[in-house]
């Protein structure tokens, strides 16, 4: 609740309700469906894929809007090693860390698409002239890419899980990422 606090209203206060709530809702989607593709023998519940989502939204706009951070290399540290520090925490038993990787991968991509900062207002030419962009060619490009693969990863993503695909039988060592049998714990179910 601490980071949706932080993140979350920063966000809202930037780009608006409405922008930010499109990327918790599908980040919370992208989290469930790398979640139910990977973990066959539970039920995984919470808002940590969207909250997840944020975060990596948080990270495509810090690196779309790069220029005009003063402190860039300082946000960037902190939310890489806020993100580092609660996915180490994501392999514990019983803490469903492809929700977090999912909803993470989800909201770095809606980030390029939805959280753009305009670089130049519209620039009227004299006389008729024509209008300048007020998008770099940069952020046109990673909009676009990110939009593709946002979309083509939740389509082959919700197209494996109604086909009852076992993410686990084309991946031998995912299940580390959720969880790592050590002399303290077991990660069997």
């Amino acid at each position: 609740m601490i980071s949706l606090i932080f993140v979350g209203v920063r966000l809202e206060q930037q780009f608006g309700f409405w922008k930010v709530g499109l990327v918790y809702l599908f980040s919370g989607l992208g989290g469930s469906v790398l979640s139910v593709l990977f973990i066959r023998n539970g039920v995984s519940v919470g808002a940590s894929g969207a909250l997840f989502g944020l975060l990596g939204a948080m990270l495509s706009e810090l690196i779309t809007n790069w220029t005009i951070y003063t402190n860039r290399l300082a946000a960037m540290a902190n939310l890489i090693i806020i993100a580092a520090i609660n996915l180490a925490l994501g392999i514990l038993p019983h803490v469903d860390n492809f929700a977090h990787i999912g909803g993470f991968l989800t909201g770095f991509l809606l980030g390029f698409v939805l959280l753009i900062q305009p670089r130049f207002g519209w620039l009227e030419q004299p006389f008729g002239g024509k209008t300048k962009s007020k998008y770099t060619a940069c952020q046109i490009v990673l909009l676009v890419i990110a939009l593709l693969l946002a979309i083509a990863g939740l389509a082959v993503g919700l197209l494996m899980v109604f086909r009852w695909v076992n993410g686990n039988d084309h991946c031998s060592w995912c299940h580390y990422l959720t969880c790592v049998p050590t002399s303290h714990w077991k990660c069997d179910n």
